[in-house]
């Protein structure tokens, strides 16, 4: 394989154990007189270099963020953890049980003046570790207020999660990473799950990743918009709405009162509260009703004003570069991979989408990308891209969004994705990088 195709495939496919092999690749052509290529390419050498020494501290221990799992270490294993908030006694091991901050609210905002964030869609505010009274603690550890939070992510390769938060946490007056630096220091470095002594192989700051991947999963969970929207309570210039009104539509979905909160009589703020069987990475939250924190709007003449000028949602037909993260059952699982394939634990592929028609194409570095005999498939034979279209926000094949594969896979095994029916059905977005 000529030398700069293997590099290609290695930095832009690798599973965990591509990264060891960038690290030998640099070695060997550094250090075994491969004078010709050190003269050709002195500039992307240097720069596999660089990456080979990352991978020497995070190849063993790196893995693609899906469910409970984490980066890095090991969270603790909890036996038989206790429910937050419910003990009658001290607990001692605080890291299976969240004690003092023990209520988590996840808490959103809806920003009209200016608007963040989609239209359709409240954005992040964050999570937060009440004590059970509604009082909380704050900025507990000063030497864990990171300054770099996005930097963080993407070290532990956790692109999605950041274009995610691009999208959905965002701050009104447009400094997201301060925005986020703030709530870590905050409200992360209270939780006393997430202290780096609770972690087994701990690799600096893979709490910081943890609490935001957390946080980022219950916001998923909770579609403010759609609650209230099925209630008939939708953004409105001129219409007004009761907090009864309101607060029965969030209750609804989740059978628990929230606390809502508004801005001169204009709704703006949500918090849904949850106590925690075990730790926050790998614990089961709990929706429960408020701890004591109480919602600051008038009963009647409830404005929930539009996000004019709003950022708008994906739009029909995608263009230029971005990933195709995979979901299943409602938890994202890896993406696909260069040559249209699924992988778990790797890094995500380039596509470019290119407008065709009523739809768009994709192409990655292996060639166009089609469907063929049914199956998934980028290639440099490809000789005619299929043309997908976005339906419900995914990718679809012939207007429908549902793919399939023989089960999810695990480690460094690739799967197939199939147009048609499998054990497993799974959905592919775009995310514009």
């Amino acid at each position: 394989m000529p030398v700069a195709s293997y590099l290609q495939d290695l930095l832009q496919d690798g599973p965990a154990y591509n990264l060891s092999s960038l690290s030998s690749f640099a070695h060997f052509y550094f250090c075994a007189g491969k004078e010709s290529l050190r003269h050709k390419m002195p500039s992307l050498l240097s720069s596999i270099w660089s990456i080979s020494k990352a991978a020497v501290t995070y190849a063993h221990t790196a893995h693609f963020y899906s469910g409970s799992s984490t980066y890095g270490g090991s969270p603790p294993v909890c036996s038989n953890p206790g429910l937050s908030c419910q003990n009658t006694t001290p607990v001692q091991d605080t890291c299976c049980f969240n004690y003092p901050g023990g209520q988590l609210l996840q808490t959103q905002f809806w920003d009209t003046n200016p608007p963040t964030g989609p239209v359709d869609s409240w954005t992040i505010h964050g999570l937060w570790p009440d004590h059970c009274d509604g009082t909380y603690d704050a900025n507990c550890d000063a030497s864990r207020e990171y300054t770099n939070i996005s930097s963080i992510i993407s070290a532990a390769g956790q692109r999605d999660l950041l274009n995610y938060m691009n999208m959905y946490w965002k701050d009104y007056q447009g400094n997201d990473e301060s925005f986020w630096e703030h709530e870590w220091g905050k409200h992360g470095t209270c939780i006393s799950t997430l202290r780096p002594s609770c972690y087994t192989n701990y690799v600096p700051q893979e709490e910081v990743v943890d609490f935001f991947q957390k946080t980022v999963d219950l916001f998923k969970t909770l579609n403010s918009y759609q609650f209230l929207s099925a209630a008939g309570i939708v953004p409105s210039s001129t219409n007004t709405y009761t907090a009864a009104a309101i607060n029965a539509a969030l209750k609804a979905p989740r059978g628990v009162s929230v606390a809502i909160q508004c801005d001169s009589s204009a709704l703006n703020e949500i918090w849904y509260f949850f106590n925690v069987r075990g730790s926050v990475q790998t614990g089961t939250f709990v929706a429960t009703d408020p701890d004591g924190s109480k919602s600051d709007c008038p009963a009647t003449g409830i404005k929930y004003l539009p996000k004019t000028g709003g950022s708008t949602p994906p739009p029909s037909s995608p263009s230029g570069k971005g990933t195709l993260p995979i979901t299943v059952s409602g938890v994202q699982k890896g993406c696909v991979i260069s040559g249209g394939t699924w992988y778990t634990t790797g890094t995500c592929a380039s596509f470019t989408a290119t407008a065709a028609g009523s739809g768009f194409t994709l192409t990655s570095s292996k060639g166009k990308c089609a469907v063929l005999n049914n199956v998934l498939t980028c290639a440099s034979t490809v000789s005619t891209a299929t043309v997908f279209t976005l339906v419900d926000g995914h990718v679809a094949y012939n207007g429908n969004p549902t793919w399939y594969a023989n089960g999810v896979p695990s480690g460094t095994t690739q799967a197939t994705i199939s147009a048609t029916t499998l054990s497993t059905s799974l959905t592919i977005d775009f995310v514009a990088s």
